[in-house]
């Protein structure tokens, strides 16, 4: 806002241009901090998924899936046709000649770990 007396008639265009100028960077710097926290989930799903062949270790990426002027949403996930292991190492599963195989869970600490940081984020921001 430029400095200078503010007629009574103008205050209400002072205020709202003012709000915003706020909104905006406020969008703008929870959009960088959702960004930062997904590159950070990625890197942290590579470090702790389960590490048989690395395949699946490997194929962690992220991408922004939708973006408005006020909203992003970005997308963690598995690539490379390894969508298909996430619950089975995550939850677990049964064996083909019987019994059951334990589950990893690697992905619920790193969702966690998203949530926390990101909310740290923004108010950091």
């Amino acid at each position: 806002m430029s400095k200078g007396n503010i007629k009574i008639g103008g205050l209400s265009d002072a205020i709202m241009k003012e709000l915003e100028e706020y909104a905006n960077v406020t969008t703008e710097n929870v959009k960088e901090g959702t960004k930062k926290v997904a590159q950070k989930a990625v890197k942290e799903l590579k470090e702790n998924s389960p590490k048989n062949t690395g395949d699946y270790a490997k194929s962690w990426k992220s991408k922004v899936t939708s973006e408005t002027s006020h909203s992003i949403t970005s997308t963690i996930y598995a690539g490379n046709g390894q969508y298909r292991l996430t619950h089975l190492l995550e939850k677990g599963h049964a064996k083909r000649g019987g019994g059951r195989v334990e589950g990893n869970p690697h992905i619920a600490p790193v969702e966690k770990m998203c949530r926390d940081q990101l909310m740290e984020e923004i108010k950091k921001l």
